[in-house]
C-alpha cells in the first residue's frame, strides 16, 4: 500500500521530472538508445512479415506444397539412347507415381496448345467473332491442386465430363468479354474451338500466381483434349500436390527417380527433366522470414539492452549527485522502500517512454513501406505489420529490463547513510 502512495504522489513525480530535466541531453540519447532496440525490432520483423504475406497472396489459389514435372532434353546417353531424346510422359504413369509414392496427395496430367509456344494456340470462334486462346486439357482434380473461382453460376470440369467426353468448355474472363455482348450469359451457349463446337459451361476469373494460366484460357476435359488433337496417351506436366506433412524436397527427388526408371532416362542426368517446386520456394522464402524476425529479436533485444544499461548509468550518476538530498529525506524519516520505489519509478518510466515513442516510429515507418509496396504487381509484398501480442511482449521484456537495471542505482540510494550524506560538499 505504502509503494503505490508512492507511485501516485504528486511530490515522487516532481522529483522524478526534476531529476530528468537536470540532465536533458543525456537522458534523450539514453533514451534514444532504447527506443532505437524496439524499432529496429519492430521494423525488420515487420518488413518480413510483409514478405511471408505477399508470398501467401500470391500463391493463395494453389497448394503450397504443391510442384510441377515437365519433360526436357536428356543430356546422358543411356540403355542405348541418344542425347537429347525427348522422353514422353504418359497417362499410364499417374497411376505408377501413385503406388510408389505415397507421400503424394493429388496429382493432376495436363496438356496444352499455345501455352510454351511449341504449340498454336486455339482458333475460337462465336457468330462472327474469331479469336485465338490457349487451351488446357484437365481432369477435375486440378482444381483441388490450383484453385479456379468459377462466376456467372458455372461449374469446372467434372469426372462425368471425362468419362463421357463430352465437348465442354470453361472459358477465361477477357474470352468472355471479348466474344459475348456485355449483357450475353456465356452459360448454355456454344463456341466452335478448331471447327469443334463445345458447350460453355462456366466463366473462371484470373487469379495471380495460378500456374502458367492467363485471363483467356479455355479448359476442356482431359479425354476431349486427346481426341481433338489426337495426343494419345502423351501428357505434357504433371501438377503435383503433396500431403501436408510430407517434405516436398523430397517427394519431386522421388517423383523424378520414378520417371527416370519409367522412361530410361540416366539417373545422373539432372536436364531430362524439368520441375518448379512451390512448396520448396515457400519453404525459403518462410525460412528467410523467420530469419529476419530472429534476427530483428536478437539485434533489438542487444540494444534495448545496451540502452536501458544507459538508464542505470544515468540514474547512478543522478544517485550521485543528489546524495546530500537524499540523505535529507532519509534524516527526514523516509524509509529505504520509499526511496528504492522512486528510483526504479524513474527508470521504469523513461523505459516505458522510449519504447511507446519507438513502437509508433517503428509503426510509421512500416505504413509508409506498405504504402511504396501496394502498387507492385511484380513483388511479392503486402501488409508488413508485427502482431498485437510480440509488440506488448517487447515492450514487457523493456520493462522488466528496465526495473532490473535500476535497482542497481536504487540500492546505491538505498545504501547511503544520512550522516555521511550531510557531510557531503
Amino acid at each position: 500500500m505504502n509503494s503505490l502512495k508512492i507511485i501516485f504522489d504528486f511530490d515522487t513525480w516532481q522529483e522524478i521530472f526534476g531529476s530528468i530535466a537536470k540532465n536533458k541531453t543525456r537522458t534523450v540519447i539514453t533514451v534514444i538508445g532504447v527506443l532505437w532496440g524496439i524499432f529496429i525490432y519492430i521494423t525488420l520483423s515487420g518488413a518480413a512479415k510483409g514478405l511471408d504475406n505477399g508470398f501467401d497472396q500470391a500463391f493463395e489459389d494453389m497448394a503450397m506444397n504443391s510442384m510441377f514435372i515437365w519433360p526436357q532434353r536428356t543430356s546422358v546417353p543411356y540403355k542405348g539412347f541418344k542425347v537429347g531424346r525427348y522422353p514422353r510422359f504418359k497417362i499410364s504413369n499417374v497411376n505408377e507415381l501413385k503406388k510408389q509414392i505415397p507421400e503424394i496427395q493429388y496429382i493432376a496430367p495436363r496438356n496444352a496448345r499455345g501455352v510454351f509456344g511449341g504449340s498454336e494456340p486455339a482458333s475460337v470462334v462465336y457468330k462472327e467473332i474469331s479469336r485465338s486462346y490457349n487451351i488446357y486439357g484437365d481432369f477435375s482434380d486440378y482444381t483441388k491442386i490450383s484453385t479456379k473461382k468459377i462466376y456467372k453460376g458455372g461449374r469446372f470440369i467434372n469426372e462425368e465430363d471425362q468419362r463421357n467426353n463430352r465437348k465442354v468448355c470453361v472459358i477465361g474472363e477477357r474470352t468472355n468479354e471479348e466474344l459475348f455482348d456485355e449483357d450475353e450469359d456465356p452459360l448454355g451457349k456454344y463456341v466452335r474451338i478448331n471447327n469443334v463446337f463445345f458447350q460453355v459451361i462456366g466463366v473462371h476469373k484470373y487469379l495471380e500466381g495460378g500456374g502458367f494460366e492467363t485471363d483467356g484460357d479455355i479448359f476442356i476435359p482431359f479425354n476431349t483434349f486427346r481426341n481433338i488433337y489426337n495426343t494419345g496417351e502423351d501428357v505434357d506436366w504433371f501438377t503435383i500436390a503433396a500431403f501436408d506433412d510430407a517434405d516436398v524436397v523430397a517427394v519431386e527427388k522421388n517423383v523424378k527417380d520414378v520417371l527416370k526408371k519409367i522412361h530410361s532416362i540416366a539417373p545422373e542426368d539432372d536436364r531430362a527433366l524439368g520441375s518448379f517446386n512451390i512448396g520448396e520456394l515457400f519453404n525459403r522464402i518462410s525460412g528467410f522470414a523467420k530469419g529476419m524476425t530472429f534476427l530483428s529479436l536478437i539485434v533489438g533485444l542487444a540494444t534495448i539492452l545496451a540502452g536501458v544499461i544507459g538508464i542505470g548509468n544515468i540514474l547512478l550518476i543522478s544517485v550521485k549527485e543528489r546524495t546530500k538530498e537524499l540523505g535529507v529525506r532519509r534524516a527526514l524519516g523516509a524509509t529505504p522502500g520509499e526511496i528504492r520505489v522512486q528510483i526504479l519509478l524513474e527508470s521504469v518510466f523513461l523505459t516505458i517512454i522510449a519504447g511507446v515513442v519507438g513502437i509508433i516510429l517503428g509503426a510509421g515507418v512500416l505504413a509508409i513501406i506498405n504504402l511504396a509496396t501496394q502498387k507492385l504487381s511484380d513483388f511479392p509484398y503486402t501488409n508488413p505489420t508485427v502482431p498485437i501480442p510480440l509488440i506488448i511482449g517487447a515492450l514487457s521484456t523493456m520493462v522488466v529490463l528496465g526495473t532490473l537495471i535500476g535497482l542497481i542505482p536504487a540500492q546505491r540510494a538505498v545504501s547511503i547513510k544520512p550522516i555521511d550524506a550531510l557531510r557531503e560538499e
